[in-house]
């Protein structure tokens, strides 16, 4: 008998870490259909909040977002140290469970975390060979992630405890910029986990600030993405947390693109 939605999604919620995506299907229903247990976009009630978190962006990554029409920031506590997060998110393998691997695969230039592509569907090649689309815009990849900065230890004068991975987006609908950043919690913005995992995309569509202002192709990709991410980063937390308390009871559990129970 075929498992049905309301199974589907029991199982989803029991387990003690998140199942393993099968094909396209399976990353549709656990990334864009399925609601994600813990809301993580941050919304900016106005331009003078947008233009706050801007400037948090410039103190703490260095880099300005200014010039990007859309900015879109996820933010989710983990109750596991800062540093073992960070940890856990550079052993990530290509075949993660906590990322939609079949709908948008990704690829190391060199294997390495410098130089990542993502592919749709894992087609790495356009009809007949080309790698551009319409328009003269390069559909293949979807977009590269080129290290600007890692910084895998806190700085001297670094109260927030903080570990990130900035890229530069290129090569494809995304130009920007795209950051991962894990901090200890600030007590006085309520945050209780012992670690704040923060996804960053700032960035217009094929560095065109035209195709960003178009409210249509914006409220679309802003569903997708934010939907997308808020499942990626309650898989994440789900994952790092269930790792963690092994670890504390003196297991030994396995890397995250092992299945895990």
């Amino acid at each position: 008998m075929a498992t049905s939605p309301e199974q589907k999604d029991d199982e989803y919620r029991q387990s003690a870490v998140p199942p393993r995506s099968e094909g396209v299907l399976s990353d549709i229903w656990y990334f864009m259909l399925h609601k994600p247990a813990v809301p993580t976009l941050i919304d900016f009630a106005s331009p003078a909040e947008r233009e706050r978190y801007s400037h948090r962006i410039m103190q703490r990554l260095g880099i300005s977002v200014d010039e990007y029409r859309i900015l879109n920031i996820h933010q989710i506590g983990i109750n596991a140290p800062v540093q073992y997060v960070h940890e856990e998110l550079l052993r990530w393998g290509l075949d993660s469970i906590c990322w939609p691997n079949h709908i948008a695969t990704v690829g190391r230039k060199d294997e390495r975390l410098e130089h990542i592509e993502l592919f749709l569907f894992g087609y790495n090649k356009w009809l007949g060979g080309l790698k551009s689309g319409r328009l003269g815009s390069n559909f293949i990849p979807l977009f590269n992630l080129d290290a600007i900065k890692f910084q895998h230890t806190p700085e001297s004068l670094d109260v927030d405890n903080a570990r990130y991975l900035l890229y530069r987006c290129s090569g494809g609908y995304p130009i920007g910029i795209f950051a991962i950043y894990v901090r200890s919690p600030i007590r006085e913005e309520r945050e209780m986990e012992q670690a704040q995992l923060f996804f960053t995309v700032g960035f217009n569509f094929y560095g065109n600030k035209d195709w960003s202002d178009n409210h249509i192709v914006n409220k679309v990709w802003e569903k997708i993405h934010n939907r997308v991410t808020a499942n990626v980063l309650n898989r994440i937390k789900q994952y790092c947390e269930v790792r963690f308390q092994k670890v504390t009871d003196g297991l030994h559990p396995s890397p995250m693109h092992d299945s895990d129970n």
